[in-house]
């Protein structure tokens, strides 16, 4: 076996089990972001090896901040983020002139709504409920196999599936990025960035829930139902973009949870909105 398909395969093996390790550093601000940068670091160190030299240690300082972005995705579907993301940073280290950083990000956040919500709905919404409701039965019998059964169940297609988009994702980046020259690349970019921009504005739209109460009674006006004629979840998208704003003035994230629960039991105590 050559020594490049050895290297390949120690590729494919951290992309697994970083990928798995993914939540042990979990925040509330930027989610699995330092995991995710735990697995991509042996690609950066690879890629930038010599700290010594100036220029190494600035571009590998720059692939450090930029993985310190937010991102959330099932761990196991990770792996195919991790290997693409490890694939365009290699692409971008060989052609730094004509590869934009910023396509990397775009990508990772265009992937993260599709993969998580295949991943759960496949791991936590089947996988498991199969795999431990079989246990469960066995267990109540007084089966040992029952505990045995869960996990195997839930291993093997875990194990079979990280390892494989790993794998795909990487060799997907490293036969595809090349062809993505000028335009192309601006383009990937541009729809990428349009597709960020719908996962977010569901997740706006599905997990933030505010309303008014107020009423104009003598009118028979419902101030909620007029907000919501003209744009629904306006309200919702309004705290948002005001979140967003203090966060592009480099509010710190203390200040901003304290705007949140302050603002939040004043403004409800007033009764203007809930």
């Amino acid at each position: 076996m050559s020594s490049a398909k050895i290297s390949d395969r120690r590729r494919y093996w951290q992309f697994l089990w970083r990928s798995w390790a993914i939540q042990d550093s979990w925040n509330y601000e930027r989610q699995m972001n330092m995991g995710f940068l735990y697995g991509i670091a042996p690609t950066l160190d690879r890629i930038y090896p010599d700290e010594k030299d100036p220029q190494q240690l600035a571009h590998k300082k720059e692939a450090y901040q930029r993985h310190m972005a937010f991102y959330n995705c099932t761990p196991q579907t990770s792996a195919f983020t991790l290997g693409l993301a490890a694939s365009m940073e290699e692409q971008y280290a060989a052609d730094r002139e004509n590869f934009n950083p910023d396509t990397i990000n775009a990508v990772k956040t265009s992937l993260m709504g599709p993969l998580s919500g295949v991943g759960d709905s496949f791991f936590q919404g089947t996988i498991r409920i199969i795999a431990f409701g079989l246990g469960i039965q066995l267990a109540q019998q007084g089966s040992i196999l029952g505990p045995i059964l869960a996990m195997l169940i839930s291993f093997v297609p875990s194990f079979v599936v990280t390892w494989f988009a790993g794998k795909l994702g990487y060799t997907m980046g490293s036969k595809y990025l090349t062809k993505l020259q000028g335009g192309m690349m601006d383009q990937l970019m541009y729809v990428c960035g349009i597709v960020g921009l719908m996962v977010i504005g569901a997740m706006v739209a599905s997990m933030v829930g505010i309303t008014t109460p107020i009423t104009f009674e003598s009118a028979g006006l419902v101030l909620q139902d007029i907000v919501d004629s003209i744009l629904p979840c306006a309200l919702d998208l309004a705290v948002v973009m005001a979140m967003y704003a203090m966060i592009k003035k480099r509010f710190k994230t203390g200040w901003l949870l304290a705007i949140c629960i302050v603002g939040g039991i004043v403004i409800n105590a007033l009764h203007i909105l809930v």
